[in-house]
């Protein structure tokens, strides 16, 4: 089973998503910190994780740590940014992210992008 990890400050945020990605028969970890995303990702590598905010940690800063690693180097990693946010795309794009979603988004957005990502 294919396995995501989700980190997002916005506990309704990260409910929706975690709902919709299990939904689709994904296995999902979330996380409501960067620190704690770290931790989880390092413990257990997901096939795939999904950035938007942590209280302690931009995504950029999150997606870099992960690029970092050696063990998580090569997660694919799709970032959540607010509508309009394209500076803080084009920051987690340089920091090694693979692909973003504005807010709002469908749930079948998010799922064909995480489903490709973790091919």
């Amino acid at each position: 089973m294919t396995s995501v990890l989700v980190v997002d400050d916005d506990p309704t945020l990260l409910r929706i998503i975690e709902t919709v990605l299990t939904s689709a028969g994904l296995e999902v970890s979330t996380r409501n910190t960067a620190q704690a995303a770290l931790r989880a990702a390092h413990a257990h590598r997901p096939d795939c994780a999904v950035l938007a905010t942590g209280r302690d940690m931009t995504a950029s800063d999150l997606c870099h740590a992960l690029r970092s690693a050696e063990d998580t180097a090569d997660v694919p990693i799709l970032l959540i940014t607010e509508r309009g946010r394209w500076l803080e795309a084009a920051a987690a794009f340089d920091a090694g992210a693979d692909d973003y979603l504005s807010r709002p988004f469908t749930a079948q957005d998010l799922v064909r992008r995480v489903e490709a990502l973790a091919r």
